[in-house]
């Protein structure tokens, strides 16, 4: 899983010594016509046992194995810069607007006037760069386990240096679970922008009710948000872990509201879960145009009041999973998506 392949051989962007599936020469083995016009060298990663995403590569910008995980910086044909964690597709620099501002600013405008933001992971530093363009926000934690993610992502994510640079940011290299229980800080909204839960990776405890009911909850303010990534959502993946993570919310919060968007990279819709004891009321169009102008800097290059209309919208099919959902995610019931991380798990 998360293989390079070149003409000839395979290049491994996760630092295994194994390869799962074949080798490709240019990618169609066979097609001797096309050969010399496609690239030599290519991104596999294993969705699922019979299934998965290949697209090209230009250049292997970084690979490595940190003490959590396994690294990998690529430059993409299709996606261009793309970061890979244990194997799985994290961020690409074409599309990644479309998942950090939907994870981003939803709760950010539900929110009265957000000044003290947390984000759990976040490494690329594309999270905070959304959370600081509201002006009412104060001070942002950013705090990410994997010191080697962040560093090559401040080194080689220019559009992401600015937020790096700012002074309202705060960077915290640890557990995120080990730094909400010691902080003395409160915050309006909590963001996960963490990595997928994959058995063996180090972030599946970060998905569970003990941890949204003893420690998020208790880090937010009076009227506070969280909202986590949860997932692919799509009509045949939407079963792994997102009808999971929403229930195990519905154990916790009051009020929980899903929704998704169609990510490129991804090669699915993806998902994501705001939770909150106070309402999260439906935004008109209007309104939500309207909170957007006002309180940020810039433009979003993908949502407005209409694509937030469209992202709560769910399927039919969707929609009829998560309302029949019985499973609570804890450390003993977990779920995975298709994978596995092979650093150190981190030890509690």
């Amino acid at each position: 899983m998360g293989d390079v392949h070149t003409n000839g051989k395979t290049e491994h962007c996760n630092g295994s010594s194994k390869t799962n599936g074949t080798v490709m020469k240019n990618g169609f083995a066979g097609d001797a016509a096309l050969r010399s016009s496609r690239p030599s060298l290519w991104f596999e990663e294993e969705i699922e046992e019979d299934l998965r995403w290949v697209f090209s590569v230009s250049k292997i910008l970084h690979t490595g194995l940190s003490k959590f995980q396994n690294i990998a910086l690529v430059d993409s044909g299709p996606f261009g810069k793309v970061l890979i964690l244990d194997g799985k597709l994290q961020s690409a620099e074409a599309d990644e607007f479309v998942y950090h501002e939907a994870l981003v600013h939803p709760a950010l405008i539900h929110h009265s006037n957000p000044k003290n933001v947390f984000i759990m992971g976040g490494g690329e530093g594309s999270t905070a760069r959304e959370t600081l363009r509201h002006k009412s926000v104060q001070n942002v934690v950013m705090c990410d386990i994997d010191k080697e993610v962040v560093d090559f992502c401040r080194a080689y994510l220019t559009s992401n240096r600015e937020a790096f640079r700012s002074n309202r940011l705060d960077l915290i290299i640890n557990d995120a679970r080990a730094e909400l229980e010691k902080q003395k800080d409160t915050f309006d909204v909590i963001i996960g922008d963490l990595a997928d839960p994959v058995e063996g990776g180090p972030c599946y405890q970060l998905y569970t009710q003990s941890f949204y009911e003893k420690i998020v909850k208790q880090r937010l303010n009076s009227g506070g948000i969280f909202v986590t990534q949860a997932g692919p959502a799509g009509i045949l993946s939407h079963g792994e872990i997102y009808t999971s993570i929403y229930n195990t919310l519905r154990q916790v919060f009051k009020f929980v509201v899903p929704y998704a968007a169609h990510v490129p990279s991804f090669s699915d819709t993806w998902g994501w879960i705001m939770a909150s004891d106070q309402p999260l009321c439906k935004l008109s169009v209007e309104e939500t145009d309207s909170r957007l102008k006002q309180r940020l800097t810039g433009d979003l290059r993908f949502l407005d009041g209409e694509t937030m209309t469209a992202i709560f919208g769910l399927n039919k099919t969707v929609r009829r999973t998560l309302a029949g959902e019985t499973h609570v995610y804890t450390e003993e019931t977990a779920r995975y998506i298709h994978g596995h991380g092979s650093a150190q798990t981190l030890s509690r």
